[in-house]
């Protein structure tokens, strides 16, 4: 569900990725978030990670939902679909009753906008619901980095921190691991099954969540499948009579063909990060998943000839000027471009699929949005790269009484019900009438809504990956079909779901290369210079970083 999606700058932002959870309303607008994985080892090391038969026995046991039934079952690593109208009489009870102990925690957890005052219709309707009395410490989520920092080394710590996997760069990795409890003794094996909607959190992202040898973290699940889309201008596409690409060499032809700078109109916005699925390159945002054990040895996703051809083939279509001039200046955003009809096609969130048609609603404009499958940069088939299994985690102080505890998990069981139920819609929107109103089957959001119903409960936890919009249901089939599709040609690196903390002595050693593919793909820098740079990060500890790789391989095995 993404409900009331806003719209997404140039590149794939940290608010489209709330959003493709269902996390947000309002979130801040950038670059691709950095997701630095982190975790440690059986024994509580600060770096390395737990995997394997040391892994499962820290799991939940797993124990499907049957409250509600999808319309379009997750398959291939997708989320699951629901493509009817939502039927409030009919909304399933998947918390039969009040697991809170009446208690009182404290949430500290990032925020995009003005947070809403305390005591609000929302935040008591929720309360009541879980039987605890939150009280939320919403931080300023541009700059929560700053706040983390400074929280975590202090001694005032709040009951429970939700930290964004964007934002465990530093020593953060370290904080989670000394400053926060172990959940195993609550939800490990058949503990878990007191919390049904917990349970039924697929087993991936609770590996995931075991941060220095213990489960520490409440998990935010997320479907496998890439999260980029291409999204092209279908009903342009139709009335020109385009064809869709099926390989590299095709797509620059046909971005040739749509250019027309008279008219305002260029084929594309950047597709950088499209290009290195075509290419078939490691995935790029956390650094575990960047790195892969290839014909026996260890590579990482730099050092690959992938990895220059997709560089090289995005800076061909610069080269060419069938990207809008706004993208090279960075200006701007793709989304506006592309609604605009000034690019046709652009790549950004799977999120935006239904994000900008439900900016259409009401218009007639005719625009349709579709997403491109993904190919193989001569053809074929493409060769993908799975994703982390969550990204969002709230952790537990390691102080926190045995009722805290309790009392977080109560809330946690709640925020993580299955869309279809009672507590999914008190979640996700609010009080009836209150927050939103519900005509022929679709829940719409009022301004009340819109200002209290954001950035909140629904951070604390999340379940299954899901999708759903009563408004446009056409459209959140597509968008599982997709996830499906590509799903089918997705493959899981040797690291796939592990959390990993790499020695604080090669933390940094790889964040220029981001502003590095940006300034070749515009021209502004060679791809020499890209094979210098990755030559001076083998010298500066990028070959010592892969002899710790290879040997946290040997000892824990591969994550396939």
């Amino acid at each position: 569900m993404t409900p009331n999606a806003a719209s997404a700058s140039s590149g794939p932002s940290r608010r489209s990725f709330l959003a493709s959870t269902g996390l947000a309303t309002a979130a801040v607008a950038g670059g691709m978030p950095l997701l630095t994985a982190c975790g440690g080892t059986g024994n509580g090391s600060k770096d390395g990670t737990t995997s394997g038969r040391s892994a499962r026995k820290l799991l939940p046991a797993y124990v499907a939902s049957n409250v509600v039934t999808p319309d379009v079952p997750a398959r291939n690593g997708s989320a699951m679909g629901f493509t009817g109208k939502l039927d409030l009489a009919g909304l399933k009870t998947s918390v039969p009753r009040k697991l809170g102990r009446g208690g009182s925690i404290r949430i500290m957890s990032p925020f995009w906008g003005t947070p809403p005052k305390g005591d609000n219709p929302y935040y008591r309707a929720m309360n009541d619901l879980i039987g605890v009395d939150i009280t939320w410490q919403n931080q300023d989520g541009n700059t929560y980095d700053e706040k983390l920092g400074a929280v975590l080394a202090s001694s005032d710590l709040p009951d429970v921190v939700v930290i964004p996997s964007w934002n465990m760069g530093g020593k953060i990795p370290s904080a989670i691991i000394g400053k926060f409890a172990d959940l195993g003794p609550y939800l490990s094996g058949d503990g878990v099954k007191r919390y049904p909607n917990l349970a039924a959190v697929p087993s991936g992202a609770w590996q995931y969540s075991i941060f220095g040898g213990k489960l520490r973290g409440l998990p935010q699940p997320a479907p496998s499948v890439t999260g980029i889309v291409p999204f092209y201008r279908k009903d342009v596409f139709d009335k020109e009579g385009y064809e869709l690409p099926s390989t590299a060499g095709e797509f620059l032809a046909l971005a040739k063909e749509i250019t027309r700078p008279r008219a305002k109109v260029w084929a594309c916005d950047d597709m950088k990060w499209t290009a290195f699925n075509v290419f078939g390159v490691l995935s790029g945002g956390e650094k575990p998943l960047g790195w892969n054990l290839a014909d026996g040895r260890m590579v990482y996703r730099v050092e690959t000839e992938e990895y220059l051809e997709a560089l090289e083939w995005t800076r061909k279509l610069y080269a060419a000027g069938v990207v809008h001039p706004d993208a090279k200046a960075v200006r701007g955003t793709a989304g506006d471009r592309f609604t605009a009809g000034q690019v046709l096609i652009y790549n950004n969130n799977i999120s935006d699929w239904w994000g900008k048609m439900a900016e259409q609603a009401g218009q007639e404009s005719g625009l349709r949005i579709a997403g491109m499958d993904i190919f193989g940069a001569d053809g074929g088939d493409p060769t993908l790269w799975a994703g982390s299994p969550a990204g969002i985690f709230a952790f537990v102080n390691k102080k926190a009484s045995k009722a805290v505890v309790e009392d977080v998990l109560a809330a946690a069981n709640v925020t993580a019900a299955p869309y279809g139920t009672k507590e999914y819609m008190l979640t996700n929107y609010g009080v009836e009438g209150t927050h939103y109103t519900v005509r022929d089957g679709v829940p719409t959001k009022n301004d009340k809504g819109n200002q209290e119903v954001v950035n909140a409960y629904v951070m604390l936890a999340g379940p299954a990956p899901t999708i759903a919009h009563p408004d446009l249901p056409d459209i959140a089939e597509e968008q599982v079909r997709w996830q499906q599709r590509m799903g089918a040609f997705t493959k899981k690196s040797a690291f796939w779901g592990m959390q990993i903390t790499e020695p604080a002595r090669y933390t940094n050693l790889s964040d220029d290369f981001e502003q590095l593919e940006d300034d070749v793909v515009r021209g502004r820098r060679k791809i020499g210079d890209v094979q210098q740079a990755v030559s001076d990060w083998r010298k500066q500890g990028g070959d010592k970083l892969r002899d710790w790789y290879r040997k946290l391989h040997d000892d824990n095995g591969s994550a396939q």
